[in-house]
């Protein structure tokens, strides 16, 4: 592993609702932040382009594939910008929508989508249909990345198929919201450390009703660490993603190398 950094930037925001093209300036003009600021990667939170708690109705009408207008809008910016982006979208297949995200190369290229597996309450329940493929894994940087949205860290299981799959680095898109304070301050740092992974968790911040988004975003070192920590407004923060200082602290932490497959065989099985 080369004995280099990637710095990351993270979007915490927008603190007011907007449309998806005002959101794609929005995604514009914090690219060109984050870049002028170093970053080679800018993530943004959970259905960035058009809000988290709009209704089924809304959601349905401005829903789009992968291949659609807004993601090839957010394509030339990464392209235009020169940095690699990840945001949340309602992304469209056929009569079914789901809350997703995708991962744009610096050059614009698709590298990944993914679809949130994990629904959470009422509101996702309404608005969209669970994904059934696990987050699958892609470069960036030099560091190998898998995409999980929100509430799908709170579940060991998917962000060990990371771990397991390779990944160096878990980006999660997220609309967390009061009260759960303690995902972002001790459930995200614990997937870190637990997993010996980078873990980039970029939330929403300010009111949609009926939530008020906790803003925590944050990016977690393999040892548990805050490389960066937003407050509760709209702001961007920035880390340094040592490879280095992953390798150390795997070889320090051996959970993947140390684990008893042979006595987990249930695990998946067996209902509460």
């Amino acid at each position: 592993m080369r004995d280099t950094t990637m710095r990351i930037a993270c979007f915490q925001g927008p603190a007011r609702a907007d449309t998806p093209q005002g959101n794609l300036a929005l995604l514009a003009r914090t690219a060109g932040e984050a870049r002028a600021g170093g970053a080679e990667l800018l993530v943004a939170p959970e259905l960035f382009l058009t809000g988290y708690a709009i209704g089924a109705e809304a959601v349905g009408r401005l829903a789009e594939p992968v291949g659609g207008a807004s993601i090839g809008e957010a394509r030339r910016i990464a392209a235009e910008t020169g940095i690699a982006l990840v945001f949340g979208f309602p992304e469209r297949d056929g009569a079914q929508v789901y809350n997703a995200a995708v991962a744009i190369g610096a050059d614009g290229a698709v590298l990944a989508s993914y679809r949130k597996t994990h629904l959470f309450g009422d509101v996702d329940r309404a608005q969209f249909f669970a994904g059934d493929a696990a987050p699958g894994v892609f470069e960036i940087g030099g560091l190998k990345a898998g995409l999980l949205i929100c509430y799908d860290v709170e579940f060991p299981e998917a962000v060990r198929t990371l771990a397991l799959r390779g990944a160096d680095l878990a980006i999660v898109p997220t609309a967390l919201m009061q009260p759960f304070d303690v995902v972002a301050r001790t459930i995200v740092p614990a997937r870190a450390y637990e997993n010996q992974m980078f873990v980039a968790y970029a939330n929403r911040c300010g009111r949609e009703a009926p939530f008020d988004y906790c803003g925590l975003s944050c990016v977690v070192g393999p040892d548990g660490s805050e490389l960066a920590r937003a407050g509760r407004g709209e702001e961007l923060v920035f880390a340094d993603l040592d490879r280095a200082a992953l390798e150390r602290s795997r070889q320090l932490n051996p959970y993947l190398r140390d684990r008893r497959p042979d006595l987990y065989g249930t695990l998946a099985s067996v209902q509460p």
